[in-house]
């Protein structure tokens, strides 16, 4: 079964809360995730960016933009419904 991403562009797309059985299907699609020591396994980067739903900071905003920028793509970010990430994605793009 397929993961059900949503693809923003070429180089970043955001999901709904992953497990660790998902792990092999998404670093097929080329993504960088993780519950860590599986992701790492797998050989695909990760960073943790907690987000409180209806409280992202200026300063996650701009750590989301750093990341952007900085770690090898795709990303994919994830979350329970895949909002927050999509939501922390768009306020970063607005990061110069």
């Amino acid at each position: 079964m397929s993961l059900p991403i949503s693809c923003h562009n070429s180089q970043f797309g955001t999901l709904g809360q992953i497990d660790p059985s998902h792990l092999a299907q998404i670093a097929q699609q080329g993504y960088n995730a993780e519950i860590q020591a599986e992701a790492e396994r797998l050989g695909l980067n990760y960073a943790y960016l907690p987000v409180v739903p209806s409280a992202i900071t200026q300063a996650q905003v701009v750590e989301m933009a750093r990341l952007l920028k900085t770690m090898p793509g795709p990303v994919l970010a994830f979350c329970r419904s895949g909002a927050r990430s999509t939501n922390l994605y768009q306020m970063a793009l607005q990061v110069s």
